[in-house]
């Protein structure tokens, strides 16, 4: 599993039958219906460019994208929120983490071994306990269509934007939150356990938050340019 993390984090194009092909050329004796089976697990799929670990509850109320067009001018205007698979030397969690879009920001986030609503929740609840935005878009799995997040949201005054189908760019910022986090840090540290995992991921969030400038910035940090509410992006 931790290969295909690796590979499809490079590759998020590549479909059971490519990842199947490309480990068989490393030297691994798998078949297509092991890594078939291992990717759902992992909640991977190809049809879309990102890792999709929630998939849709027909019941839950779909909304629309509301951000097509929409210029990000402001800390505050627009959140969002994703869900990706973390691996471990042994076993493996599922991440979930709320970003400020303007900013780049991570205002939460929250560790869990099973894709419930239940750590989704818990992550807008810390985050909303600093501030709330204008909108706050996700995907549509069934964790963040379920009528306790979509409530919470609406009770709030927040207006509600969901990802199109296929549309990865839709929530881009987080994709590339994931990407920073596991290369430059789940990757190389290569967590024995849950605890390691927790601190190691506390102490990465801080440096992202605090100390890594980036460029889209002007090489300010998203804690600088979230505190101060003064940059401006033309």
């Amino acid at each position: 599993m931790h290969l295909i993390d690796r590979e499809f984090t490079a590759r998020p194009f590549y479909g059971s039958r490519r990842m199947t092909a490309i480990l068989r050329n490393d030297g691994h004796l798998v078949n297509r219906k092991r890594i078939q089976r291992l990717m759902r697990l992992m909640g991977l799929e190809a049809i879309y460019p990102r890792p999709k670990t929630s998939s849709g509850h027909p019941e839950h109320k779909i909304y629309p994208y509301l951000l097509r067009g929409v210029l990000i001018e402001r800390v505050d205007q627009v959140w969002s929120t994703d869900i990706t698979y973390i691996p471990m030397q042994k076993g493996f969690m599922y991440l979930v983490a709320v970003i400020d879009w303007f900013s780049r920001y991570v205002l939460s986030w929250t560790l869990s071994n099973t894709l419930d609503v239940g750590f989704c929740l818990d992550a807008l609840d810390t985050a909303l306990a600093q501030s709330k935005p204008e909108i706050f878009n996700t995907d549509q799995g069934s964790q963040f269509t379920s009528p306790r997040f979509t409530g919470k949201l609406e009770g709030e005054g927040i207006a509600v934007s969901m990802d199109g189908r296929g549309r990865a760019l839709d929530n881009v910022f987080v994709e590339r939150l994931w990407r920073s986090l596991k290369y430059e840090d789940i990757y190389i540290k290569e967590y024995q356990d849950v605890l390691e995992l927790i601190q190691g991921i506390t102490d990465w969030f801080r440096f992202y938050n605090t100390e890594r400038p980036h460029q889209a910035l002007d090489y300010q940090t998203p804690d600088s340019i979230y505190r101060s509410r003064s940059f401006g992006i033309n």
